[in-house]
């Protein structure tokens, strides 16, 4: 009589899913790292526009500000 030993590749399919889903983290961090303070900047562009105020750039990606224009015009 001949045995046949079953192989069981469950755990192999989750290890896998595992290192696709850290890969595709790894990735995203690295992403938003670099492109973070430029997203920043353009939200903070965004918001500058709807509450009728000037975009003051910052020194780096990231460090840019709302500055009120109204202040200047009632000087």
């Amino acid at each position: 009589m001949i045995y046949v030993k079953k192989i069981n590749n469950h755990g192999q399919a989750l290890v896998e899913y595992v290192l696709i889903i850290a890969i595709i983290t790894v990735f995203a961090v690295t992403a938003m790292k670099f492109l973070g303070g430029y997203i920043k900047d353009a939200i903070t562009k965004t918001s500058c526009s709807i509450m009728d105020q000037e975009f003051q750039e910052g020194e780096k990606p990231g460090e840019g500000k709302c500055v009120d224009t109204r202040i200047d015009q009632l000087k």
